[in-house]
């Protein structure tokens, strides 16, 4: 098994550093709707374990991952990997 670089997006999960595409901010009418459409599609994978929305993290696989985590913490952690 190969060493992937991971990144914690908060309460022990993880995601594969490389698979990361774009970590955005959950604010927007547009990032709501595109998660909805995620939703829908059954794309959507909600690990922020019952916490506030911070973060959407977009997966090369078309998935989103929603963290409890703020943006810039993500961004930090990955820039520490």
């Amino acid at each position: 098994m190969s060493n992937k670089l991971m990144l914690s997006i908060g309460f022990g999960n993880f995601v594969v550093m490389s698979e990361v595409r774009a970590i955005i901010q959950p604010n927007s009418a547009p990032i709501k709707r595109f998660i909805k459409q995620k939703f829908n599609d059954g794309k959507v994978i909600d690990a922020t374990m019952g916490k506030k929305l911070r973060a959407v993290v977009v997966l090369s696989s078309n998935h989103v991952v929603l963290s409890g985590i703020s943006v810039s913490s993500l961004i930090s952690r990955s820039e520490d990997e």
